[in-house]
């Protein structure tokens, strides 16, 4: 018998010896099911540009969604409460605070009044203040809910609250969830833009991020001016070929380092780099709006160029990308954010905002967009009836963050037109009718693109991870055309 055999393996031999194997196989399960696709018929979720099976038939195909980051006031431009200018500069009663408090005012401040009239237009006699003029023309295409709720008070959490299903950074958004989910119509566009306007942003990048999902779903932001991405075009005297020589030479290299490791993110750059590629050809056209004509830049009060009519442009190119089949185009306007003199906050905002929405509207209309567009309108929470007023802060006739209830509007794609659901009481402090949460918002918004947010899902340490959380959610049934 030879000396150095061994007897019959016993398990602390096999463990032994082949615990780095075992190692492998675990790591590749985990990779496989740590990310693990939860659409149905869904085959290869390594091309992420692919066009994917929805769950039942979709009535819209892409999002614009117009976010007005610092929460607008609904008490000021949608949800009339004469009762709030009887109380004017009385203390709000107690009965109706409970024991609600407030980062920057005390539970006896007093009433604020409406800060504009209102009154009713269209068919649908939907009631709006007069700062909102555009958009009073199209609000029959328009439906309202003014009984949204979230869970946050402060901005950062309730802005990635509302973008990624989470407060904390780190989650999916919104639109690479529907990117990971549906694919993309775009071949030489990303399935998830980025614009921006009106200043910072307390949620940050992580709003538009992929979270755990690969990086190719993550928003792609497009600049204001000039080349829509950094170094997307090439400098002058650059010789094409050697591009594309390096460009494939680089992919080899990527790929044989990617069979050894199977990284994803490999992958992702990959892709990344040929993306960046078409978008070369691409891009220079997509931010060129001398193709359009003169009416429809008048509609928008769009000017190219002009920093002051950076949220007009946006929506015009909102339109662009929607027409190029671009999945998700997120459309972000700060400055909401009126702790002092809300009425001048307002004029401004909406002075620079409401026209292009409104325009945005029309002209989807126009070029039949519209009915599979779905078209979003609203901010992370609303303003208190209460004045916020600080002589400390040289604050004055403001409002205070208020989670218990503000407005949105929808259109388009999935939406019944012309309707307004929901209601708050006759102080606009606590919702009375039909309550909305900002889960049921995202799964109403993955509804109407053929997806049930139950079962848009991936496993993620061990979690059945999804965009609208753990609690029990729905769409709003109420909307849906």
């Amino acid at each position: 018998m030879n000396s150095h055999s061994r007897p019959d393996p016993t398990r602390r031999h096999f463990f032994q010896d082949c615990g780095v194997g075992l190692g492998k196989m675990a790591l590749a399960s985990l990779i496989a099911g740590g990310a693990k696709h939860a659409l149905a018929g869904q085959d290869d979720v390594s091309q992420p540009s692919s066009v994917r099976p929805t769950h039942f038939p979709a009535k819209a195909k892409r999002v614009i969604f117009l976010f007005m980051a610092g929460a607008p006031s609904q008490l000021d431009l949608f949800d009339n409460k004469p009762k709030l200018a009887e109380l004017a500069g009385q203390p709000i009663p107690p009965s109706v605070i409970g024991n609600q408090r407030y980062a920057f005012i005390q539970p006896d401040a007093a009433v604020l009044g409406p800060q504009f009239p209102f009154a009713k237009y269209g068919e649908s006699g939907a009631e709006l203040s007069d700062r909102l003029p555009y958009l009073s023309k199209v609000v029959d295409d328009i439906s309202f809910v003014k009984s949204c709720t979230t869970d946050l008070f402060n901005h950062a959490p309730a802005q990635l609250l509302f973008n990624t299903g989470n407060q904390l950074p780190g989650r999916p958004s919104m639109g690479a969830w529907l990117s990971y989910g549906l694919g993309s119509e775009a071949n030489d566009l990303p399935s998830f833009v980025v614009l921006k306007s009106g200043g910072n942003l307390s949620g940050g990048a992580a709003m538009w991020g992929s979270g755990f999902l690969p990086g190719s779903h993550q928003g792609v932001p497009f600049r204001e001016s000039g080349d829509p991405i950094l170094n997307v075009t090439n400098p002058a005297g650059f010789d094409t070929q050697a591009q594309r020589d390096s460009l494939d030479l680089i992919r080899k290299m990527n790929q044989k380092r990617q069979s050894v490791v199977f990284d994803p993110e490999i992958e992702t750059r990959i892709r990344s780099y040929e993306m960046a590629y078409r978008m070369q050809t691409r891009a220079p056209e997509l931010m060129d709006f001398q193709s359009e004509s003169a009416e429809t830049l008048a509609m928008y009060g769009a000017e190219p160029g002009n920093a002051s009519k950076s949220f007009a442009n946006n929506c015009l190119l909102a339109r662009r990308l929607a027409e190029r089949g671009v999945r998700f185009i997120q459309v972000y306007h700060s400055g909401w954010d009126h702790h002092s003199n809300v009425a001048g906050g307002l004029k401004s905002q909406c002075a620079a905002t409401d026209q292009g929405c409104a325009a945005l509207i029309q002209d989807l209309k126009q070029r039949g967009l519209l009915d599979e567009t779905l078209v979003v309108w609203g901010g992370e929470f609303g303003r208190t009836p209460m004045v916020e007023s600080s002589a400390a802060l040289g604050r004055s006739m403001g409002r205070d963050h208020h989670p218990q209830a503000f407005t949105m509007w929808f259109s388009g794609g999935g939406i019944k037109p012309g309707i307004t659901l929901g209601a708050t009481d006759e102080l606009g402090f606590n919702i009375t009718e039909r309550p909305v949460h900002v889960h049921d918002i995202q799964a109403t918004i993955l509804h109407c693109l053929g997806l049930d947010h139950q079962r848009l899902s991936v496993n993620f340490r061990g979690l059945n991870v999804k965009l609208t959380g753990v609690e029990e959610h729905h769409p709003v049934k109420e909307l849906l055309a």
